[in-house]
């Protein structure tokens, strides 16, 4: 197969010798096709299972657009796909609107890290929880500001503007972001607040992660907030946090880990961790949701979603780490592998 933009990815079906079975998709007949449209914040990582799952079972048929949290939501829930996927999981208000039934999958889990375009910075950026939030208020706006400097005290900072970019559609990616904003700065809290597509005090939007990671690398000054796997894929520089406890931690596999260790599962598998605990956690952490319907019209269509989600969770995680993911604790794989008997 040819290799796919992120922004829809369509995996057609390969030739294998073998035929394989999908939950009662049997390998003859028609093919089953299935929709999914959602969050560009795992897109990297989907785009790989897919293609994975689909060489091993050569009658089905996986369509995702990477659109957005928000857009995949309202596909989602105008039945116009066959599952969604979004940073922020449904809210009870949202998942009412849908007659079939919700079932939210955490998928995965990731950092949303702060990006930037500093060429002549040669030591990681360091920035504060002050900093950082000063920075999306519109507040700091110069890079050799007093309180940037606090935290590189060896750095030469330019005297140069902060170009904020964020994300221009409804995003939960943004979601995320904002809840952490929300959770570390009143100002913030009381004034944007959180949301998929707040009211901005500053920036420039971009559309999807690759669209906010471009802008950036384009754009002398820039800083922005992506998924770490799209930072770390095309090398970007990622700056150094302050977390909760005043520590200044780098994202990586393992301090997301450690953020994820204090939150418990609950039984709607909807958790968030807007600001988490321990000196090692990466203070932005987010899971994000696979949405499929409990009920399906067509037998053979709950069985593939069923078997290409089993698929995602158990053979799917041995790959995420590689594409900048953080696999999923056992206890929220077994949770999600019981949560498949409530699709029918």
């Amino acid at each position: 197969m040819s290799r796919l933009r992120l922004s829809s990815i369509c995996l057609a079906v390969p030739v294998l010798a073998a035929s394989v079975s999908c939950g009662g998709a049997a390998s003859g007949g028609a093919p089953v096709e299935l929709h999914g449209a959602g969050a560009t914040f795992p897109a990297p990582l989907y785009d790989r299972w897919f293609k994975d799952y689909v060489r091993e079972h050569p009658n089905v048929r996986v369509d995702y657009q990477s659109v957005g949290s928000g857009a995949g939501i309202t596909q989602f829930t105008n039945k116009t796909v066959d599952f969604g996927a979004s940073d922020a999981a449904m809210t009870d208000e949202e998942i009412a609107k849908v007659d079939r039934g919700v079932q939210l999958i955490p998928m995965t889990a990731g950092s949303i890290v702060l990006t930037y375009n500093l060429p002549d910075l040669t030591a990681p950026l360091r920035l504060s929880r002050q900093a950082y939030s000063g920075i999306f208020l519109g507040k700091i706006t110069k890079w050799n500001d007093p309180a940037i400097a606090a935290s590189n005290p060896t750095a030469k900072l330019p005297d140069l503007p902060i170009s904020v970019v964020r994300r221009a559609d409804s995003s939960g990616t943004t979601f995320v972001f904002t809840q952490h904003l929300s959770a570390i700065s009143d100002e913030w809290k009381n004034g944007p607040g959180t949301s998929k597509a707040p009211n901005w005090p500053t920036g420039v939007g971009a559309k999807g992660n690759e669209g906010v990671t471009s802008s950036i690398s384009q754009t002398p000054g820039a800083i922005g907030y992506v998924e770490y796997g799209y930072a770390k894929g095309t090398k970007q520089p990622m700056a150094t946090l302050e977390n909760k406890s005043g520590a200044y931690v780098e994202a990586t596999t393992a301090s997301a880990q450690s953020a994820l260790v204090g939150g418990q599962l609950p039984e709607n598998l909807r958790l968030f961790l807007p600001d988490p605990d321990g000196k090692d956690a990466y203070p932005i952490v987010t899971y994000t949701w696979l949405l499929t319907y409990k009920k399906y019209d067509n037998e053979k269509t709950a069985a593939a979603v069923k078997d290409v989600v089993r698929y995602c969770l158990i053979d799917g995680q041995k790959v995420s780490e590689e594409m900048g993911y953080v696999p999923l604790p056992q206890n929220v794989v077994a949770a999600n592998l019981k949560a498949l008997d409530n699709i029918k």
